[in-house]
């Protein structure tokens, strides 16, 4: 018989599944030994040294050798997974596995890149350098929906309400866990089959109180947001390194603004100009030096890395660096020294960045402006001179702009306003004012000049892409503008200025928007990447992100890329801090994996923003149901269209079924409904005025229904009905029958930042 620490080194060691009968076999074991291994095996692991089943054990403690993994980080580029369902008796943390991605899973077919959250079956093995996990094949999500809130049925069952509005029914809760009717949870699944319901694992608390829609967006989209004890640690070693002014230029001396929203938390670019005597300008654009106090090789750089971006919520920003950081020594604060890299730049006359030098440099920011103050003070003439010249450097970069012609398109963006006590007071369309585009302006400067400038090295960039159009969108928009007796020819060169002449020669403003929604539909989502295509948006041919290091890792990279290229590194710091603030090693020899990694969390955190928003304004209007708007459709489909409140947003959905008892056709060419009978036609951007019938402010969902066609709207869910609440038959499955053909719901972005 083997002794318990030979079935422990056996079962390490085995590269293979290890049950009772692969034990028996490699220790000889026959008739009774086999029923004395089975007892051996059970004292084990009520001794809590082995864990699994009869067919496949493992030791405590450590992961069975084929396994579900989740992945919970990606890391320097390369992805870490915990076990998909970990929950030992002593309450040990799971193990973190490095994934080894590039290998063919089964039917040598290559395992897709990996993401925050996705689901593998893994081989695994435990090497002296820690767990790794081989990537077998990649498994579907769980069910979205668990999270929710608590409801209870007239039986005293529990229900999980889905706060997800692409959820569309409620899950039986097998295990309450605690929680009270009404209160928002964390539930995962309670067995294997659906019908095994869900138990709760968490009470967040009222899913009404106006913190939590942040919180649901947070959760649903698994967005880091704890610092640990050791990155805040780090971060207050950094934030004391000393300001060498012997080794940086010393810029203190120039009238340099901060221009930014007047509720922002962080500034991390300012200006400067003046005219250069010759008809242009020489300017400058002073970003934070992130990179001298975010090092790779840190536990900060990792965070920072996982993280990949701020993400911005009304109520609370979940930060990229910890507030000591982006906050404070960071923040480019009226008055204060601070360490800047800066991008001297001249303007021609024409407009044209002629030249660029990138330096470290000592920077005292004379005035933190708000726009709408620098704006005012520009309109009644009391600006001061740098104000007036930086906007004299605009004219000229704005006229070279339009000489370039880039991609115009008129994207509003809703600005939730709140109270104190984190109340809804206002959600309007955030005023475009010129003290926008002048620092717009100057901050594409700077980001050409960052990519050319390092492209002169030969050093490597990650560059923001966005590629033209492919060629299935395009016929598809050349589709549709002919049902508007407009065609757009596919055999010239796509350009922007082509959307553009367009749009302008478009009269009639409910059509224009039609249009504008079809050109936003049609182009390519910007990403990073190490490989330059061009910036099909701002029609340029190198473009890299350099200018907000303190919310996006993208500009950090860039960062590090130009303190290599330029020999700007500072003196050695104090013991604690990595010693280099350039590109790590890895870093230069492949940027491809950081540059996906970080593209992921900005699309991560462009849904979770829109998410939230999205829960505001349902909020703002659940008050309001009943009262008819003046709305644009915004998409059609078979099902129905949607439709936006103008000047507030939040698209909501009229169903074809709520249209009247005429019947509507569904042109896919033209994307309209058409009435059979009266010829009546639902297009995007037509303008009309609709009924607010459902208002959901957990899940952000809306609903219109056309006056006079009012009670049509079903109610939502198809649970039992709630507990005091008269009973009604369960919402049946939605059927188009002649009204159309059933199709998936689409929400489409707004766009984002340049």
């Amino acid at each position: 018989m083997p002794t318990r620490a030979q079935v422990l080194e056996f079962l390490q060691s085995s590269d293979k599944i290890a049950g009772k009968r692969e034990i028996a076999k490699a220790f000889g074991l026959k008739g009774q030994e086999k029923i004395a291994l089975k007892a051996l095996l059970k004292d084990m692991a009520e001794e809590g040294l082995i864990d699994g089943k009869k067919t496949a054990y493992h030791r405590m403690g450590g992961v069975p050798k084929v396994t579900v993994l989740r992945i919970a980080e990606i890391d320097d580029g390369e992805p870490y997974a915990i076990p998909d369902a970990w929950s030992p008796d002593d309450g040990a943390p799971p193990p973190r596995l490095r994934v080894i991605e590039g290998k063919k899973g089964r039917g040598n077919a290559k395992i897709p890149a990996l993401k925050v959250g996705d689901r593998i079956l893994a081989r695994t093995e435990e090497t002296g350098r820690g767990w790794r996990a081989h990537p077998m094949k990649k498994l579907p999500a769980r069910e979205d929906g668990l999270m929710g809130v608590v409801e209870i049925d007239r039986s005293g069952k529990g229900w999980l309400a889905p706060v997800d509005k692409k959820v569309r029914s409620s899950a039986p809760i097998a295990d309450l866990g605690g929680a009270e009717e009404g209160q928002l949870v964390l539930a995962e699944p309670a067995g294997k089959s659906p019908r095994s319901g869900v138990k709760v694992v968490e009470v967040l608390g009222d899913p009404l109180e106006p913190r939590s829609f942040s919180l649901i967006a947070i959760a649903k989209h698994g967005i880091p947001h704890v610092f640990s004890d050791e990155v805040l640690a780090e971060a207050e070693r950094a934030a004391k390194l000393p300001l060498s002014k012997e080794h940086r230029e010393d810029l203190t001396g120039l009238p340099i603004v901060a221009i930014d929203p007047a509720d922002a938390r962080d500034h991390d670019d300012a200006i400067w100009a003046e005219p250069d005597g010759e008809g242009g300008y020489r300017a400058l654009v002073a970003i934070a030096d992130v990179s001298f106090y975010v090092r790779p090789g840190g536990q900060l750089d990792r965070e920072a890395r996982k993280r990949g971006n701020s993400v911005y919520f009304p109520d609370r920003v979940v930060p990229m660096l910890p507030e000591v950081l982006s906050a404070d020594v960071c923040s480019l604060k009226e008055g204060e020294d601070r360490a800047a890299m800066a991008c001297h730049l001249r303007i021609s006359p024409q407009g044209k960045v002629t030249k660029w030098r990138f330096t470290r440099a000592l920077v005292r920011i004379a005035h933190n402006v708000a726009y709408e103050d620098a704006q005012a003070q520009i309109d009644d003439g009391s600006a001061p001179e740098h104000l007036q010249h930086l906007w004299g450097a605009w004219k000229l970069l704005a006229a070279a702009r339009a000489e370039r012609d880039p991609l115009e398109l008129e994207l509003p963006e809703r600005q939730v306003r709140l109270d104190d006590q984190g109340k809804i007071t206002e959600i309007a369309v955030r005023e475009r004012l010129d003290a926008h585009r002048v620092v717009e302006d100057f901050m594409i400067a700077a980001n050409v000049a960052a990519a050319k400038a390092l492209e002169a090295k030969t050093a490597p960039v990650v560059y923001r892409v966005h590629e033209a159009p492919g060629r299935e969108k395009l016929v598809a928009l050349r589709d549709y503008m002919k049902t508007f007796g407009h065609s757009l020819a596919l055999g010239q060169v796509i350009t922007p200025s082509l959307f553009n002449r367009m749009l302008k020669d478009i009269g009639d403003e409910s059509e224009k928007a039609q249009v504008m929604e079809a050109v936003l539909r049609s182009q390519t989502q910007a990403y990073y990447g190490p490989a330059n295509a061009g910036h099909f948006g701002l029609a340029l041919g190198s473009y890299a992100h350099f200018t907000s290091p303190i919310r996006r890792y993208a500009d950090l990279l860039v960062h590090r890329a130009l303190v290599d290229a330029y020999k700007l590194e500072q003196p050695k710091p104090p013991t604690g801090i990595p010693e280099t603030s350039g590109l790590s090693d890895r870093d230069k020899a492949d940027l491809s994996k950081v540059s996906e990694a970080i593209s992921q969390a900005e699309r991560r955190a462009m849904e979770a923003e829109r998410d939230t928003i999205d829960r505001y304004v349902a909020a703002w209007l659940s008050g309001r149901v009943g009262e008819v708007f003046e709305t644009r459709i915004t998409g059609v489909q078979g099902f129905g269209f949607f439709a936006t409140i103008v000047g507030v947003g939040g698209d909501g959905l009229v169903p074809v079924s709520t249209l009247g008892r005429e019947y509507f056709s569904y042109d896919e060419a033209s994307q309209r409904l058409v009435g059979q009978d009266s010829g009546t036609t639902y297009a995007p951007g037509d303008k009309l005025e609709l009924r607010l019938a459902e208002a959901n402010p957990l899940t952000g969902a809306l609903k219109f229904e056309l006056p006079g066609q009012e009670g049509r709207i079903e109610p939502r869910g198809n649970r039992p009905p709630a507990k005091g609440k008269p009973s009604g038959k369960p919402k049946p499955k939605h059927a188009q029958g002649r009204r159309g053909r059933p199709g998936n719901i689409r929400h489409q972005g707004r766009g984002g930042k340049k």
